[in-house]
């Protein structure tokens, strides 16, 4: 379990559009992650 200061573990994931998108892509910038139920989802 991470703590509040823990740097976070390299993940990846798909976003809206399909393409594969990987934390450290984002180094050195901030991240809001956003997760979305897929059922609440126009499409």
């Amino acid at each position: 379990m991470l703590s509040p200061g823990d740097t976070a573990p390299d993940f990846e994931l798909q976003d809206h559009t399909g393409q594969t998108v990987r934390l450290k892509d984002f180094a050195g910038r901030k991240v809001l992650l956003w997760f979305y139920p897929k059922a609440d989802t126009p499409g």
